[in-house]
């Protein structure tokens, strides 16, 4: 059984400041292994499910946060920028199942500490059918495509009510209460690697019986609403955009994986010019 591990920073417990989560920094050292073991927990907790294989995406900031030597179940590590398929690639049709882990709330939805949606910079709200949708749903999309159901995501209780919508039914391991962008109540880190451990296991044990691709209609659409009408001018420029009003675009496509890309190619292109 092969699981696809997506891995950020921001939902890791205790992590509460952007400081803590950027390598120039000097508290990263710390808090970068604090998310190696929320990493390692939900490797081990699937291992204990029953999964065999295991390959990890690094998927936050320059995305080479992990030790290799230290990742539990000897499993493959995907590093480095430039991935285009961003924070999914490496994910196909051979896994069983997808795991989020340390994930965060969107820009615009429920308070989530560090909320962003792909770019704070350029990006205020992202909605998919309608739906507000942090990196989360959006990146739910590739696993769609490729018919993969997500069936772990871990961070705070914003970022659990946020991929509900897409993937009803999802294991969700909370491991802080957000209070602010900037502040949240955050279990002891041995009690967040205990409930992940758990959620991880359970998932696993119960992906042949329950678990299906994200439930997400197709068409879909991506309604983004950029931070100043230079930005969204600037994202019609990729085929397939269309401006809705001075900050808002939309894009449709019945392929969701050619929708995620789409959608990765206007964060790219719009953080040239972004403050």
């Amino acid at each position: 059984m092969k699981i696809f591990l997506s891995s950020d920073m921001e939902g890791t417990a205790g992590v509460v400041d952007w400081a803590q989560c950027r390598p120039a920094e000097p508290e990263y050292a710390y808090y970068r292994g604090l998310l190696q073991e929320e990493v390692n927990a939900a490797i081990e907790g699937a291992q204990a499910g029953g999964a065999t294989e295991f390959l990890v995406n690094d998927a936050h900031s320059a995305m080479a946060n992990l030790r290799p030597d230290a990742l539990a179940g000897r499993s493959r590590y995907l590093s480095g920028r430039h991935k285009p398929l961003y924070m999914m690639q490496g994910l196909d049709a051979s896994f069983d199942g997808v795991f989020f882990v340390s994930y965060h709330g969107s820009m615009s939805g429920a308070p989530a500490t560090l909320s962003h949606t792909y770019n704070p910079r350029a990006i205020s709200e992202v909605r998919l059918n309608g739906v507000i949708a942090g990196e989360s749903g959006i990146n739910a999309l590739v696993a769609l495509g490729h018919g993969v159901p997500v069936v772990l995501i871990t961070g705070d209780e914003t970022t659990a009510a946020e991929i509900e919508p897409f993937c009803p039914g999802i294991r969700s391991a909370v491991v802080k209460s957000s209070v602010s962008r900037f502040a949240a109540d955050s279990l002891h880190p041995l009690t967040a690697r205990e409930r992940i451990h758990e959620a991880a296991y359970e998932a696993v044990r119960a992906l042949p019986q329950t678990a299906t691709p994200p439930r997400i209609a197709l068409p879909a659409t991506l309604t983004v609403r950029l931070r100043n009408p230079d930005l969204a001018e600037m994202a019609t420029w990729i085929t397939g955009v269309e401006r809705i009003d001075a900050v808002t675009v939309r894009l449709t496509d019945e392929d969701p994986i050619r929708l995620y890309r789409r959608f990765v190619t206007v964060v790219v292109l719009t953080r040239g010019i972004a403050e």
